[in-house]
């Protein structure tokens, strides 16, 4: 950071932090007893912290709850509780997710109670705590960069949702903490590790189209409007650090519709459904076709649309762009009724996913057994995550895959921005002769905070 820490008003230092933490005067709850758990005693689980609490979360602990050998011990997030996410029933923030996770884990301690879930609103005090082995990143986009780094030079192990930063810089300084510091990174976006998709895999790579094409990803049109034209500030409310929320962005006033889920749809802390659906799509692609090793050469708007000027919301409305690859290939990436799918073309035919069942353009290539190389393992994401911690080993999504794949939403979020085509250069990772694309490449930071810990 460009300040330290106790520099930052109210908030105490990292190295405060871990006094506090080795005097024992933070008030860290107990592990849960060992019968709690069964055969996984306290010395054979993981632990893990969660900072976010939004509607990810929800989906991202029971995958947690699931497994004996994990215990969530603390939750992080800014808000301290309050309906306003995905849909107005969720009533989520710390507190509510706090309660959640004693109430999981009261169902199986003997007693029927349990209350040792840790609270904190400050992601760096969580941090701190020297009994976390792992974290689970759940924030906006814009937060991902400082939190995997942070929490990789604290020594945790990092589930990081999708995408892997907000910009093409992000990822790079991911990439560098984690090899700095010798950690295991996997990027939440858990389609690769699906039974469908990994079958579509082996079509693929089965040659069940021929010789590939080109691939068409499609990505869900926004779920969510904004609120327009002369939209006005509205106050912060209770029990939101808006502050701490806006964190490395640029200072903004303050409105319902910026924060929570919705700040998907701005571009200061998100790419939109290029970076959300996009992700998915575009990584299933790029796996089922060979492309994670290698970028494209070109990059460019196909017709993307946008919300009128003045919207508080400002990221595609319509998503689309293309991307050229050595050799010819070509990878396009478009908004559509479908929240996911991949299609494949070749000189065979084409097949297609929407994640769940595939089509084809002749049943023969999807039931001919000669197409199946079942080369491609079954995976549960989360599982895989916590094999590695214990292993050591490369998860299935790691912070270079989770990275490359970014990167090709990252650079097609400013093709069409620009409206243009642009030749990209994927080992130098740089726009080719273009300075004011290259400057979209990385976002400057609000002080004090930087990719310095």
């Amino acid at each position: 950071m460009s300040k330290r820490l106790s520099d930052a008003p109210g908030v105490r230092s990292r190295r405060g932090f871990l006094r506090t933490a080795a005097s024992g005067a933070v008030g860290f709850p107990l592990l849960i007893r060992s019968e709690t758990f069964g055969k996984n005693a306290p010395s054979n689980r993981i632990t893990m912290g969660i900072i976010g609490c939004g509607n990810q979360s929800e989906h991202d602990l029971k995958q947690w709850f699931a497994m004996d050998d994990v215990q969530v011990v603390s939750v992080c997030d800014v808000n301290r509780g309050s309906h306003g996410y995905r849909s107005p029933q969720q009533f989520l923030g710390r507190e509510p997710v706090r309660d959640l996770v004693n109430q999981a884990y009261a169902q199986r301690a003997a007693s029927g109670t349990f209350k040792g879930c840790g609270m904190v609103a400050d992601f760096r005090e969580l941090l701190a705590r020297r009994d976390i082995d792992t974290v689970a990143i759940i924030t906006p986009d814009h937060w991902h960069a400082i939190q995997t780094i942070q929490a990789a030079a604290a020594g945790k192990d990092i589930y990081c949702q999708k995408p892997l930063g907000l910009t093409v810089q992000d990822g790079q300084e991911m990439i560098r903490a984690v090899r700095k510091h010798n950690r295991v990174l996997q990027t939440g976006s858990q389609w690769r590790s699906t039974p469908s998709l990994r079958r579509f895999y082996d079509l693929v790579r089965g040659g069940a189209v021929g010789t590939p094409r080109k691939a068409v990803t499609y990505v869900a049109r926004n779920n969510f409007t904004g609120p327009g034209p002369g939209w006005q500030p509205m106050p912060v409310p209770q029990g939101f650090d808006y502050d701490m929320w806006l964190g490395p962005a640029p200072d903004a006033p303050y409105h319902k519709d910026r924060c929570f889920y919705r700040f998907r749809f701005i571009s200061a802390y998100s790419g939109g459904q290029t970076t959300n659906f996009g992700h998915h799509a575009i990584g299933v692609a790029m796996w089922a076709l060979g492309l994670d090793e290698i970028g494209p050469e070109t990059v460019w708007d196909m017709g993307a649309e946008w919300p009128p000027a003045g919207d508080l919301f400002d990221t595609a409305t319509k998503v689309h762009f293309g991307c050229r690859y050595p050799g010819g290939f070509e990878l396009e990436c478009v908004s559509s009724p479908k929240s996911f799918g991949v299609r494949v073309e070749g000189d065979k035919g084409w097949i297609e996913t929407n994640g769940f069942k595939i089509q084809s353009s002749s049943p023969d290539l999807v039931w001919n057994p000669t197409n199946v190389r079942a080369e491609a393992e079954f995976f549960n994401h989360y599982r895989n995550f916590i094999d590695c911690v214990k292993s050591r080993g490369t998860p299935v999504e790691s912070v270079v895959i989770g990275h490359r794949i970014s990167t090709i939403c990252h650079i097609g979020n400013i093709a069409m921005k620009l409206s243009r085509k642009i030749r990209w250069d994927a080992q130098a990772e740089q726009f080719v002769g273009d300075d004011e694309a290259n400057a979209m490449l990385r976002s400057r930071h609000r002080a004090p905070w930087s990719f310095s810990v």
